[in-house]
Parts: C-alpha cells; sequence; structure tokens
C-alpha cells in the first residue's frame, strides 16, 4: 500500500520536542539543597515489649507452665524454649495417643526398663505421643503414687521428652501420663489405640 500524496508528512516526534524547547536555556545549579534523611531515635522496642509481657504477665492470675508447674497429684512438664501452646494442645487431646504402656502395679526397676523399651520403639517407630499408665498408688504405703513420681523424674532425664501432661479422665485420669515426643524422620500412620 502506498502512502497518498495528497495527505501532508506528519512531523517527526523529536522534531516537535525540539520546536516546543526553542528558546528555553537550562536552569544554572545554584545553591542547591540537599535533604539529610533523618535517622530515628534507637528505641529499645524488642526490650519494651519483653518488659510489657513480664509486666502483664506479672499482674495476671494465671500459673505460667514455664515453672513447671506440678499442683497436687497432676503432672506437667514443657521443656525450657517451647511454646506454652505444645502443652496446651497437649492438654486438650489435640494429639493423637499412638501407643500405650500399662506400668501399674509394677516395682520400679522393671516398670523403668519396659519404659525405657516403649519410648525407644514408639521413637523408632516415629510416634509423637504415647501414654503412660502408672497406676494412682491406692495398692501402695500410704496410698502415694511412687511410680508416677519416679516415672515423672525418668523422662525429663530424656532429651526426646518434649513434654507431658496428666491423662484426660476417658484415659485414666490421674493414673495416666499423656507424653508428646521429638519428632523422628520416621513418619508412621497416626493409629489409635
Amino acid at each position: 500500500m502506498s502512502k497518498d500524496p495528497t495527505l501532508p508528512e506528519e512531523p517527526d516526534e523529536l522534531d516537535l520536542l525540539r520546536e516546543a524547547l526553542e528558546g528555553v536555556a537550562p536552569l544554572q545549579n545554584q545553591d542547591r539543597i540537599v535533604h539529610q534523611k533523618q535517622k530515628p531515635p534507637p528505641i529499645p522496642a524488642q526490650r519494651l515489649a519483653d518488659e510489657a509481657r513480664v509486666l502483664a504477665d506479672s499482674l495476671s492470675d494465671e500459673i505460667p507452665v514455664e515453672i513447671g508447674l506440678e499442683s497436687g497429684d497432676e503432672l506437667v512438664y514443657l521443656r525450657p524454649g517451647l511454646s506454652t501452646q505444645v502443652l496446651r494442645k497437649l492438654r486438650r487431646g489435640q494429639w493423637v495417643v499412638q501407643d500405650a504402656i500399662d506400668l501399674h502395679g509394677m516395682r520400679s526397676e522393671p516398670a523403668r526398663a519396659l519404659l525405657v523399651d516403649f519410648l525407644n520403639q514408639a521413637l523408632s517407630r516415629g510416634y509423637r505421643c504415647v501414654r503412660v499408665v502408672h497406676g494412682k498408688g491406692y495398692r501402695s504405703p500410704n496410698q502415694e503414687p511412687v511410680l508416677k513420681k519416679k516415672m515423672a523424674h525418668w523422662l525429663r532425664q530424656r532429651d526426646e521428652i518434649l513434654a507431658y501432661c496428666q491423662a484426660p479422665p476417658v484415659d485414666g485420669g490421674s493414673g495416666a501420663t499423656v507424653v508428646l515426643l521429638k519428632p523422628t524422620t520416621k513418619a508412621q500412620p497416626i493409629l489409635r489405640r
């Protein structure tokens, strides 16, 4: 298709710009002000937030779990450095108990050996949550739960134990403990027992 010779040619954009800027002189670079950005004052924001949290905790009636709360018969443990949410979820039963062992009525040495074997097997299977039934101590002298206290001490010595708490009433109540284990590389389906 050829151009129509009767139509005038459109001027080039560069020519139009030159024509518009004809007679314009550039400004002289005199007394320019360079604005400096002001640095914010150093405010220890994290320290202030920590202090506010400590103040709120000190005024609250809630007992912090990090203290190693064990009131009365209830066993509660949370490994230092873990969130209290872990223990809350364990208490509420959000972790499915994948295996259980019944130690009640046993003497402490055989019970400890059986508990160690049970925990090692649970870890090798990749289980995260198990239940240990230790009994309430009704048949022991003074009706005190001897095995329960010893088991709590044994569990705290193991690095694989993240947290434990009293089992819900339907799973043994104060006669059983739900234990949360460290995750391992082996993944297993969640089983109910």
